[in-house]
């Protein structure tokens, strides 16, 4: 079995990925054009000290991927650290060890030391977020109505809309990201 650091020796760069992307990479610069960093609370220093290495299960097709990346990636590359990708169902072995609530969630962000053993993790989405999208999911009709398929569609699309254009969403996964690798590595 693959450990967390093969998996990051062996994907690619966060920038690579993005540069690559297929599906949803306008949304993702536009996000990533447009978010600063806080440089005033102390956080890219403890990144900067403590320099973990950021490993991402990712696809190109998911909206929480599309807002978490790009702001992730500015914190990574604020604090200059290494932050690589790696495709969640190109190998589902890493994803099956992250599962959130049983499901394989993405994105996942897993935080590395220098010996590459696990010190952390984050994601999917910060709770702001997982609690809006808890409670516009309950205003689909059930799976069995006809119109089930479209009502998510439009959902999921409002929701994209929303992350690439609500900037208090960017700021709760900022903060919730800081809140808990603060935590791991401290």
């Amino acid at each position: 079995m693959k450990t967390e650091q093969q998996y990051f020796n062996d994907a690619i760069s966060i920038q690579q990925y993005m540069d690559h992307m297929t599906t949803l990479k306008e949304e993702s610069f536009l996000i990533y054009d447009g978010f600063e960093v806080p440089l005033n609370d102390g956080f890219i220093e403890l990144l900067k000290n403590k320099q973990p290495k950021i490993l991402t299960i990712t696809e190109d097709w998911c909206g929480d991927a599309m807002l978490n990346n790009p702001i992730i990636r500015r914190i990574a590359e604020a604090a200059e650290l290494d932050m690589r990708a790696v495709l969640r169902d190109a190998d589902t072995d890493l994803i099956d060890r992250y599962l959130t609530n049983g499901g394989r969630a993405i994105p996942v962000y897993i935080l590395l030391d220098d010996a590459g053993q696990v010190v952390g993790k984050w994601g999917p989405r910060a709770p702001e977020l997982q609690e809006l999208v808890v409670s516009k999911r309950a205003t689909l009709p059930d799976k069995e109505d006809p119109t089930f398929e479209d009502a998510q569609k439009a959902l999921y699309a409002e929701i994209r809309e929303e992350n690439m254009t609500n900037k208090s969403y960017w700021t709760y996964v900022y903060e919730d990201f800081k809140k808990q690798v603060k935590a791991a590595l401290q």
